[in-house]
């Protein structure tokens, strides 16, 4: 399976959102720190999910790497992530 369809069904799974979006990115980063042949290393999330609601910046940031732990520890090195709760509009 490859890495963004992980990402995204434990995402998918953690927090039920009303909107995701994974994005590869590793093609940008070819020949950085992190690359490797193949890619599946840099990543971008747009999530948009009611367990944001009143949860700062930092939360959501934490939230979002304890629920990918085993995949930032493993092969992904970069993750970028636009959180949001429903209210705030589209990420």
């Amino acid at each position: 399976m490859r890495t963004v369809d992980v990402l995204t069904q434990k995402l998918n799974d953690t927090f039920a959102p009303l909107s995701l979006n994974v994005v590869d990115e590793s093609h940008q980063h070819e020949g950085h720190a992190g690359a490797r042949p193949g890619g599946q290393t840099h990543f971008r999330v747009y999530i948009v999910s009611e367990a944001f609601k009143g949860k700062t910046r930092i939360d959501r940031h934490r939230m979002i790497n304890a629920a990918l732990a085993d995949d930032l520890a493993g092969g992904v090195h970069a993750l970028a992530i636009h959180a949001q709760a429903p209210d705030e509009g589209v990420a």
